[in-house]
């Protein structure tokens, strides 16, 4: 019987495992990968979780982090926007953040088993029951699942069976075309494609597209010609940049669903409680406040006096006060791009009323926490 048993062992589930064991809490976490890999994820954090990830002992600009400064936005076109960001944020690639977080997890007494699927998490007596691949049965007192956007353990979640029209793709590069300190967001028919500095030199480069382009015309490099070449600063980025992995990172099925914070009595948290559109860039400053407010609610019930139900309640009022109307924000702003005529405008009327591009980009930022 372990007091907590986590799955999925992305930076929601990290930061799960290291507060609860600073706090002394028997605490497995269990990852189907192992440290480190890379991940379909834009790699760009705002500042808002620096005063945390201080807390944490953790400095991501020790890991060789960027610090960003600037946003650019352009148009299928190719008319840009340019808006410094007003809090700012840093680029750090999910090999190396990953990797650097599970080694403070361990070394605050966090156990882990890599390599391993999980197939089910059943309610029993005074627990939950955590079936793995091997044959293999855990139980624990809380099961906390932070396994992603999406997998196997989602197949009785109501959002799995509504079919999503996105497919995401992330390369990293090294080129000489895009300033350290600026993320962009490139626009293209039915998808948008964000870059930014990571560290080692190298440019993360990560994009949302509709996946009947892909059907259109059959192979990811051929969608890449014919559909993001059309904007020109895509199409000089792809002529001019070295491209580092053999083959881009793929994910199907990207879902922006609203899903439950609970299911079954088992906590969700990062992705798996509520994805934010990649437009709006936040999704890993998302993941890593969500495993903050979880993780300290949690050593309060299992070393205090907050007891399950009010855990619950707890949970989901501050996770709904915090992200709910981000969340919601980031669908109604993804709704204008991909879109050539809806981008154009919206690019020219924010051009004209700087206000209005800070307000939006407010809509999906936090505050330091």
């Amino acid at each position: 019987m372990h007091e907590v048993i986590i799955v999925g062992g992305g930076l929601a589930g990290l930061v799960n495992a290291i507060v609860l064991a600073q706090a002394g809490i028997d605490t497995l976490l269990i990852e189907k990968y192992e440290y480190p890999f890379h991940r379909v994820c834009g790699e760009y954090i705002s500042n808002e979780t620096l005063p945390f990830l201080g807390q944490l002992g953790f400095d991501p600009f020790a890991h060789g982090a960027v610090a960003i400064r600037q946003l650019q936005i352009t148009s299928p076109a190719g008319r840009p926007l340019e808006q410094p960001l007003a809090s700012g944020g840093f680029g750090l690639s999910r090999f190396a953040m990953d990797l650097a977080l599970y080694q403070l997890a361990q070394a605050q007494g966090a156990k882990f088993r890599l390599k391993t699927s999980v197939l089910g998490i059943e309610p029993v007596r005074n627990g939950w029951d955590v079936k793995l691949a091997d044959g293999s049965l855990l139980t624990a007192k809380v099961v906390i699942s932070a396994h992603g956007k999406r997998a196997n353990l989602d197949q009785n979640r109501a959002f799995f069976g509504q079919r999503s029209p996105y497919i995401g793709v992330k390369y990293h590069i090294r080129t000489d075309l895009h300033p350290d300190d600026l993320i962009a967001l490139h626009n293209f028919q039915d998808g948008y494609c964000g870059i930014s500095r990571v560290e080692d030199g190298v440019y993360c480069m990560c994009y949302l597209a509709k996946r009947d382009l892909l059907r259109q015309h059959g192979t990811i490099p051929q969608m890449e010609k014919m559909v993001l070449g059309q904007n020109p600063y895509l199409k000089k980025l792809w002529a001019n940049s070295e491209f580092v992995f053999q083959a881009p990172k793929v994910i199907n099925e990207i879902s922006f669903a609203p899903k439950p914070l609970l299911e079954n009595g088992v906590f969700m948290c990062g992705d798996s409680a509520g994805m934010i559109a990649p437009l709006c860039g936040n999704g890993m400053a998302m993941a890593i406040h969500s495993a903050a407010l979880l993780s300290g609610l949690l050593v309060r019930h299992l070393r205090g006096p907050l007891t399950r139900p009010a855990l619950e309640q707890e949970y989901t009022k501050q996770w709904r006060g915090h992200f709910a109307a981000r969340l919601q924000a980031g669908r109604t702003i993804q709704r204008f791009f991909g879109n050539a005529h809806l981008t154009e405008w919206l690019l020219c009327t924010a051009a004209t009323v700087p206000p209005l591009t800070r307000w939006l980009i407010g809509l999906t930022h936090g505050k330091p926490f």
